[in-house]
């Protein structure tokens, strides 16, 4: 019997190097948002840059693609946890939706991780399927739960002001997936 999805043999990473790897998706996810809200106060924007730019996606979509879902997942999860602690963003009503989203990116990029698809296609996988997740617990929190700490049209407005950030991780993401798997054979 064959199976209908094609795999890659990437090689099992230790559980060492997918520690290693969750620490350093966590210190980027918690470290390059900070940079742009810099930016932002010292422009005079504010957070709007984090919004667009979406800069605490990166190591975790990164992290599950090149170290697996455990890795991906629970730096998802923890990196906004982490920031919040460390800086008070996101907001308290965002937090748990933020972890929710990223652990997500982490878990479905890592599950993806050896499957023959082009990286871009990974990335919109996990893209998609953090943004639904989000949402859907978005919905669930107004909705069955009566939380009135956070409306419904956030969903709309993160998609609208992060969709540069989203295309940007089409191009970069697969480059530096590419420039960590193939950077040691020159």
């Amino acid at each position: 019997m064959s199976s209908a999805v094609k795999t890659l043999d990437k090689p099992r990473l230790s559980v060492k190097a997918q520690t290693l790897w969750t620490i350093g998706a966590v210190v980027g996810a918690v470290a390059l948002p900070q940079l742009f809200h810099l930016m932002g106060a010292v422009s005079g924007l504010g957070t709007k840059l984090g919004e667009t730019f979406l800069p605490m996606h990166l190591p975790i979509i990164i992290a599950g693609l090149l170290a697996g879902p455990y890795a991906g997942a629970i730096a998802g999860f923890l990196s906004p946890l982490i920031s919040f602690a460390l800086s008070g963003m996101p907001s308290a009503a965002m937090l748990p939706f933020m972890m929710i989203e990223l652990c997500v990116y982490g878990l479905a990029s890592g599950l993806l991780r050896n499957i023959k698809l082009p990286v871009i296609g990974k990335v919109l996988i996990a893209q998609v399927s953090g943004r639904a997740v989000r949402a859907a617990a978005i919905l669930f929190a107004v909705y069955a739960l009566g939380n009135d700490s956070i409306k419904i049209s956030v969903i709309w407005t993160s998609i609208a002001s992060g969709i540069f950030g989203l295309a940007l991780q089409w191009v970069l993401i697969p480059l530096m997936v590419f420039r960590a798997e193939n950077g040691n054979r020159e």
